[in-house]
């Protein structure tokens, strides 16, 4: 009985260390990892990939061959008084092809495997997408945990006020209104915690939904740094980056690549393409004057004239298609600098707002906090000037806060510009 105690417990122990181990907290190649492996807009976008792999194989298809059989000749009348249904028939099968001139199928398949290409970058471009927002959710979590801590702060801290407050009031250091007011303030601090808690809720249930989990929101959570780089590199180096990895230029190149097979195969497909046919012949002895059966052989090339029909309306559809695909390509290209540009300009500028905060806004406000709290509880200072100096440190640590999720937000979208993670 007490050996099979002791097992239950490590049981219970291991398994609660399992729960412990699933429900921790993920890191973002975490999040990024299960995002790629769940959500169904990925998936579906995969299956458009397969789909047109098999169409290469159609493309890549050759002429089926036509067989025939022909019988004719046969007595449906008796001969003689005797019934000969096979009497007098004249039989005749042939096969025919038709052989592709031009490499009309070599075309098809190199257009089809271009298809593929631009399907696949395609694709590539709405993953891209995908995880910009996936890393904006991600940084909203972040977010707002750290605005739910520093709510969960202020409040711990004003309770220590009130604490002290409260022993003051005791021995008659403190007016009674003066407390009053300052339990009062309490509320603003227990309804920044309320807020903070509904929308880190919130947060967490956007993720969920695009990482398509069922995981219920108090057993989910995330972990990552919340800061900012002080450096990043110049202009120059995100363009190139992005003129090297963004998916949508790629697919405009490979775009303008089918364009010009395809014209290729619209010239090919104004040729003509012979049919060859062969064929054998039975001829029975009684449909001819010889005393035996005759078998012949025969053969025959069919060729169209193309007098009318020469293919120059896709001839010059697909001529048209390349300097659209052109005219594309360069509008594509300006896109790509315009969100390098954007990105760059709003990673400059939340930075040049973070430094001045981190040299000097936030540990000013903490000490004007602090002497104004100590000036107030020895008489030099009002009550009003003690919330004002708390009022001002709460906006200034909520607003560097805010800024760096802005500077996050501003970094994942610079990766979404540049297409890869220069910035993580």
């Amino acid at each position: 009985m007490k050996h099979a105690a002791v097992l239950l417990i490590l049981i219970i122990c291991t398994g609660s260390g399992a729960i412990a181990q699933t429900h921790a907290p993920l890191t973002w190649d975490q999040v990024r990892q299960r995002f790629e492996q769940n959500n169904p807009e990925l998936q579906a976008g995969e299956l458009n990939i397969r789909e047109s792999k098999a169409e290469e194989i159609t493309a890549d298809l050759r002429p089926n061959p036509q067989l025939n059989t022909t019988m004719d000749g046969t007595e449906i009348a008796p001969n003689d008084g005797h019934w000969l249904p096979l009497s007098g028939t004249f039989v005749e099968s042939g096969i025919s092809y038709l052989h592709e001139r031009g490499h009309k199928r070599e075309l098809r398949l190199e257009s089809a495997r271009e298809g593929t290409a631009v399907t696949a970058s395609t694709e590539a471009d709405l993953k891209r997408t995908l995880l910009y927002n996936l890393r904006s959710a991600f940084v909203g979590a972040l977010q707002a945990k750290a605005v739910l801590q520093l709510a969960k702060d202020n409040l711990a801290y004003w309770d220590h006020v009130l604490e002290i407050s409260h022993d003051r009031f005791k021995v008659g250091d403190l007016a009674g209104i003066d407390l009053d007011r300052l339990e009062l303030q309490r509320v603003q601090f227990t309804s920044d915690v309320q807020a903070a808690e509904v929308n880190l809720r919130t947060a967490k249930i956007q993720l969920l939904a695009l990482l398509n989990e069922r995981t219920p929101v108090d057993q989910f959570d995330v972990t990552g740094p919340f800061d900012f780089n002080e450096q990043i590199q110049p202009l120059s180096y995100f363009q190139q980056q992005a003129l090297e990895n963004r998916p949508d230029l790629k697919a405009a190149i490979q775009t303008i690549k089918q364009a010009e097979t395809n014209h290729k195969l619209a010239m090919a497909n104004g040729t003509s393409d012979p049919t060859f046919s062969a064929w054998y012949t039975w001829n029975s002895a009684v449909n001819n004057p010889y005393p035996i059966d005759m078998q012949t052989l025969g053969g025959s090339v069919s060729i169209p004239l193309r007098i009318f029909d020469r293919n120059q309306g896709e001839k010059l559809r697909t001529q048209l298609d390349i300097e659209r695909s052109e005219r594309l390509l360069e509008a594509q290209r300006a896109q790509v600098f315009s969100d390098v540009d954007s990105a760059y300009a709003l990673v400059n500028s939340d930075l040049a707002l973070l430094q001045p905060y981190k040299e000097k806004y936030l540990q000013q406000a903490g000490q004007v906090r602090n002497t104004v709290r100590l000036s107030y509880e020895h008489g030099g200072a009002s009550l009003l000037d003690f919330l004002q100096a708390e009022s001002e440190y709460r906006n200034i640590r909520l607003s560097y806060l805010n800024l760096i999720g802005s500077y996050l937000t501003a970094a994942a979208q610079l990766n979404w510009a540049v297409a890869r993670e220069v910035i993580p």
